[in-house]
C-alpha cells in the first residue's frame, strides 16, 4: 500500500524509502553539529555501505547535503553571537583551494570504491584518535568551564576580538584565546584537500583540528567550521558538476534529489544541535563522535584487507 514511498534515484541508482535519508541525516547532524562537524563525514560511509552508492558522484552528493543542511546551524551560531569571524575567513581562504584540488584527485586517482574506502578509513581513524585523546585530557577542565558558564551565561558569547594578518585573539567564557593566522590557513588547506577527496568539504572536519592543535573551545569554533563547510561545499558541488563533463564513463555529477533529501533532515538536525550545544559538555560530544568515527574507520580498513 505504501510502495510509492520506496523510490529509485536515477542518477545514483539508490533504492530506498523516501523518508530514510532525511531521518538518518537528522540524527547524525543533531549530534555532529554540536562540535561544528558536518554530519557529511558519517553520511558518506552510510551511503556507500547501506545504500550501496559507491561511484565518485557520492562525494558531490555529500557536499550537496552540506549546502542544504549547514545554513540553519550557521544562523543559530550567529544569532547567539558565537561566530569568530576572523577564524571563519581563515577557514574559507585555506580550505577552498584545497577542496578544489581534492575533488580532482578523487575523480582522477581514487575512483575505485575499495581504495577510496581505505583512504576514508585512514582519515576517520586519525580524526577519531585525536578526538579521543583530547576528550580524555580535557574532560575535567571542560566540566569546570561548563559550570562556570552556567553561572555566568552572559559570557557564553564571542567578544573582544582582535586580529591581524599574523594572529587573532578573542574572549570566550571568561578566557582569552589566540591562534596563528598563517598556521590556521595552512592547516585548513591540508584538511581541505582531504575533505575534497572525501566529499565533505574541508570545513566539515576542521573543528577537531582546531580543538586539538590550537586548543580553541569547541563551543566557539563550531560556527566558523560550519560556515567554512557551506562555502567550500558550494565550490565542491560546482567542481563535481563540471568534472562530469570530462568523465563521461563514470558517474561524477551529484545526485540532486538524494542530496536534497539528506539536506532536509540535516537542516533540522543542525539547527536543533546548534541550539542544544551549550547545554551539553564538550567532552560528551567528543566521545559520541569518537565512537562513530572509529567504528566506521576500523570497518573500512579491515574490509580493504579481508575482501
Amino acid at each position: 500500500m505504501i510502495d510509492f514511498l520506496y523510490v529509485t534515484f536515477p542518477v545514483s541508482g539508490v533504492k530506498t524509502w523516501i523518508f530514510f535519508p532525511p531521518a538518518v541525516a537528522f540524527v547524525v547532524s543533531f549530534f555532529t553539529s554540536m562540535a561544528g562537524v558536518s554530519g557529511a563525514f558519517l553520511l558518506l560511509p552510510f551511503q556507500m555501505s547501506v545504500l550501496n552508492y559507491t561511484s565518485p558522484s557520492v562525494s558531490g552528493t555529500n557536499q550537496l547535503f552540506n549546502i542544504v543542511a549547514t545554513p540553519s546551524g550557521v544562523w543559530r551560531y550567529i544569532k547567539e553571537k558565537r561566530m569568530v569571524w576572523p577564524l571563519t575567513w581563515a577557514v574559507i581562504i585555506g580550505t577552498l583551494p584545497g577542496v578544489l584540488i581534492g575533488a580532482w584527485l578523487r575523480v582522477e586517482y581514487l575512483p575505485n570504491p575499495k581504495s577510496f574506502k581505505f583512504f576514508a578509513g585512514l582519515v576517520l581513524l586519525y580524526i577519531g584518535t585525536r578526538l579521543l585523546t583530547d576528550a580524555i585530557k580535557s574532560k575535567s577542565r571542560e566540566s569546570r568551564a561548563g559550570a562556570a558558564r552556567s553561572a555566568q551565561s552572559t559570557e557564553f558569547t564571542v567578544s573582544g576580538t582582535r586580529f591581524s594578518l599574523r594572529q587573532v585573539e578573542f574572549l570566550f567564557g571568561g578566557q582569552r584565546y589566540s591562534f596563528s593566522v598563517p598556521g590556521v590557513v595552512l592547516l585548513c588547506f591540508i584538511v581541505g584537500v582531504i575533505g575534497g577527496i572525501y566529499g565533505i568539504g574541508g570545513g566539515a572536519i576542521i573543528a577537531p583540528f582546531f580543538v586539538t592543535f590550537f586548543h580553541l573551545p569547541v563551543y566557539a569554533v563550531a560556527g566558523a567550521a560550519l560556515m567554512g563547510t557551506f562555502v567550500t561545499s558550494v565550490a565542491g558541488v560546482i567542481v563535481y558538476q563540471m568534472l562530469a563533463l570530462n568523465y563521461l564513463n563514470m558517474a561524477v555529477a551529484p545526485d540532486w534529489s538524494l542530496g536534497f533529501l539528506f539536506g532536509i533532515g540535516g537542516f533540522v538536525g543542525m539547527y536543533l544541535g546548534a541550539r542544544c550545544q551549550k547545554y551539553v559538555p564538550a567532552h560528551t560530544i567528543k566521545f559520541i563522535l569518537c565512537f562513530c568515527v572509529v567504528f566506521v574507520a576500523v570497518k573500512y580498513i579491515l574490509d580493504f584487507f579481508i575482501f
